[in-house]
């Protein structure tokens, strides 16, 4: 039996992404985010789940894309990067893929230059492409650092 890699699978505008469902806490609905000010332009802000505070990043503009307002189907995936739990906000969250490792092919090295790298690779389902994450990638370094600083400030 061939190594199975289960994905949690996005959309952010028309392109699908996904992440090990094993860098997921959880996935939640949308909710009032509190702004904090001097935080990065990916932040939106702060939200209270169940008693914690966790920062919210917007993932459109963390990948340089105009940010969208929030629909019925805007959801908050919940993950921890190092020690800090995050929530990173994508336009729908859609479903869980069992993608076979053998399907699962690097990003091509135009795209996985130092800007891209929390590009894993591009798994391929059928007619589908699906963009893998490293959510520790995504937010990691002296972003990770700046985002630390600017919510405990």
């Amino acid at each position: 039996m061939a190594d199975i890699v289960q994905i949690a699978s996005f959309r952010i505008g028309a392109e699908e992404y996904g992440v090990d469902i094993s860098q997921i806490q959880e996935i939640i609905r949308m909710m009032e985010v509190t702004r904090v000010p001097r935080t990065p332009d990916y932040v939106d802000g702060v939200i209270n789940l169940r008693g914690q505070l966790i920062p919210i990043v917007d993932l459109r503009t963390r990948f340089g894309m105009e940010r969208a307002a929030p629909t019925k189907d805007t959801r908050i995936i919940v993950t921890d990067v190092g020690s800090k739990r995050i929530g990173i906000v994508v336009d729908s969250a859609t479903e869980v893929l069992s993608i076979p490792i053998e399907a699962i092919e690097q990003a091509p090295e135009i795209i996985a230059s130092a800007a891209t790298d929390y590009i894993q690779g591009v798994g391929k389902i059928g007619d589908r492409l699906v963009i893998l994450l490293d959510l520790t990638m995504v937010i990691s370094g002296a972003q990770a650092g700046d985002l630390e600083r600017s919510l405990s400030a």
